[in-house]
């Protein structure tokens, strides 16, 4: 009995010192980089930054954006630098941070020092100290002096290059990057001056001495420009109409918070649709959150008539329903169902579409909610007006409404291909459909390009043919939301490996859309994330048209946003709630989902 007392009793011991081996000299992934000598080092692997994976990197001096005014003190009359200077190369030696450790997989090696913000330990990537890395860059100091001085120069030119300005979310004021007043801003960001939000202002004090400049030259109008620059890129068309149908995009890089209301171009153009109809209105929506205008036109339509039917999602636990304003619509309608008594409660009803009179159908990505209808998300709106079409999704409705959803739905046996004006559309329903073989079809056949402005892509064969198209000389390109690189199954990082020029927004709105843009022809789109649950359990409804005048409308506005995103989310990510985000920090949404909110949520302090 001693005997196997002491087997087990060594057992434990040496499980436990394993464990500490492990958590001391194991190899982990680095999941932030708060600047250069502190980062987030995931021990346990749970994808989240908990309290004791915070680490410091002893000894290490470098620019920062975080210590800009104490080297600027130590070192300005040394190095002959300005305050600015000491941003912009902050600027870049954070940038460069991130390229070297975010996302790898470091061995931490703890000492005995602590304080309230982090643990001090010595980082290695691939057996090589990471301070190392640094020391040799530029942008860091040995002994009072610059470590590298021929890189220092180096990046000394290229920062000059940059046009930083330090930009308020909450004002939308822009400024110089040594104004006294930018500098103590507390909800700011240090971005490049094109990427400004549309309408942002120059601060009256830094940049006075250059309005009046201007004005002392008769200049004829002051834009929002600063010694004649330009701020981003031109914004493209963002609705278009071609016969019966018309498309509807919103642009989240200058709408930084939503206001609740139907303020955007699609959610008016809705609200006169509603308006028009006399029989009935289907509605068949993820959620719903309470948008006065929305609900006060679907009020008159009851009181004038209207049958009003009413489709949407809910938890088995009704607490645990994502949006909370169902409610509101249930007690209008004639007639309403959930999918929470369905065999699949646990899956979606993720459909976003309404149809008026049997006639007019309206789709896309667009969620029913506050941050939908004002134009804070990026979405597509379709509204289409043809009696076939809405009958199709009429029959998916009408199975929904008597309490089939998800894999309980007979696949609809009607013709999927119409035509409409000088539109050819293609529509599929999942689960039944199997969507993604419509998608593969269309994706293997691609000549040109493949743009994907999209929420997530996770769906393995999606990922796998994307991967084909770029190796066979197919231009792939793909913006996708921040919040995508946390998902459990997403393919970000495949997608980056192989070589696809992959970039992460870095706006407070969620890119909430599902679109695909193909040669200047074909756009696919609808409610279907780029998802295996969305293609195989949720249901979901997604189009594919064929128009060379939406595609190339789409396509402008896919590079738009590529262009006013930074490159460097070429190669990493901005956490969605932070200051790299722009307006996140101000914009009273929960952006990444943790339950805290602004202020309260660390990156944003």
């Amino acid at each position: 009995m001693k005997k196997l007392f002491g087997v087990l009793l060594l057992t434990i011991l040496l499980s436990v010192f394993c464990l500490y081996l492990k958590i001391t000299y194991g190899t982990s992934e680095v999941i932030e980089v708060l600047y250069h000598s502190k980062i987030v080092i995931d021990l346990n692997n749970n994808k989240i930054a908990d309290t004791n994976e915070t680490f410091c990197i002893p000894n290490l001096e470098t620019f920062s954006l975080d210590n800009t005014d104490d080297l600027y003190n130590k070192y300005h009359s040394k190095l002959n630098l300005n305050k600015a200077d000491f941003q912009n190369l902050g600027y870049l030696a954070e940038d460069f941070a991130k390229k070297i450790i975010l996302s790898k997989n470091v061995n931490v090696i703890k000492t005995n020092k602590t304080n309230s913000e982090c643990i001090f330990a010595k980082i290695k990537i691939n057996n090589t100290d990471y301070s190392q890395f640094i020391l040799k860059s530029g942008f860091a100091f040995d002994k009072n002096k610059i470590a590298n001085l021929n890189k220092f120069r180096e990046n000394l030119a290229n920062s000059r290059k940059l046009n930083l300005v330090i930009y308020n979310h909450k004002s939308n004021i822009y400024h110089k990057t040594d104004c006294e007043y930018g500098n103590a801003a507390h909800d700011k960001i240090l971005i490049p001056l094109k990427q400004l939000p549309k309408g942002a202002k120059p601060c009256n004090f830094c940049h006075k001495k250059s309005l009046k400049k201007k004005l002392n030259n008769n200049t004829k109008s002051i834009n929002h420009t600063v010694n004649t620059i330009v701020l981003g890129a031109a914004v493209p068309e963002l609705k278009i109409a071609d016969a019966d149908i018309e498309l509807y995009l919103m642009d989240f890089t200058h709408k930084l918070k939503p206001d609740g209301k139907c303020t955007s171009d699609a959610c008016k153009r809705i609200i006169y649709e509603i308006n028009k109809a006399e029989k009935s209105i289907d509605i068949a929506v993820y959620g719903y959150e309470a948008i006065d205008d929305f609900t006060q036109a679907l009020v008159n339509a009851k009181n004038r008539g209207t049958a009003i039917n009413f489709v949407y999602d809910e938890a088995s636990n009704p607490k645990n329903t994502y949006y909370k304003g169902n409610h509101i619509l249930y007690e209008i309608a004639h007639r309403y169902q959930s999918d929470a008594k369905s065999k699949e409660a646990d899956r979606l009803m993720h459909n976003k579409f309404i149809i008026i009179d049997n006639k007019v159908v309206i789709t896309g990505s667009m969620n029913y909610s506050k941050t939908g209808s004002s134009g804070y998300d990026a979405n597509d709106i379709w509204i289409i007006n043809s009696s076939e079409i809405a009958n199709i999704y009429k029959t998916e409705f009408e199975q929904m409404l008597n309490g089939k959803f998800h894999n309980s739905k007979q696949q609809i046996n009607q013709e999927r291909k119409f035509e409409v004006g000088n539109s050819k559309l293609e529509i599929y329903f999942s689960p039944k459909d199997r969507t993604s073989n419509q998608i593969l079809k269309y994706l293997k056949n691609a000549k040109e390009y493949v743009f994907i402005p999209a929420y997530i892509i996770t769906h393995p064969a999606i990922t796998s043919e994307l991967i084909n198209l770029h190796k066979n000389g197919i231009d792939v390109r793909i913006i996708l939301d921040a919040n995508n690189t946390s998902s459990y199954h997403t393919k970000y990082k495949k997608l980056r490996d192989a070589g696809i020029p992959l970039k992460t927004e870095n706006f407070a709105g969620k890119l909430h859309s599902k679109a695909i843009i193909i040669d200047d022809k074909y756009i696919i789109s609808g409610s279907m994330n780029l998802s295996a649950s969305g293609d195989k359990f949720n249901d979901e409804n997604t189009l594919i048209i064929e128009n060379e005048k939406f595609a190339k409308m789409y396509k402008a506005f896919f590079e738009y946003m590529w262009a006013v995103i930074p490159d460097k989310y070429l190669k990493f990510n901005p956490p969605p709630e932070s200051k790299e985000s722009i307006g996140s920090c101000s914009d009273g949404v929960d952006n990444n989902f943790n339950g805290k909110i602004d202020l309260d949520e660390p990156l944003c302090k």
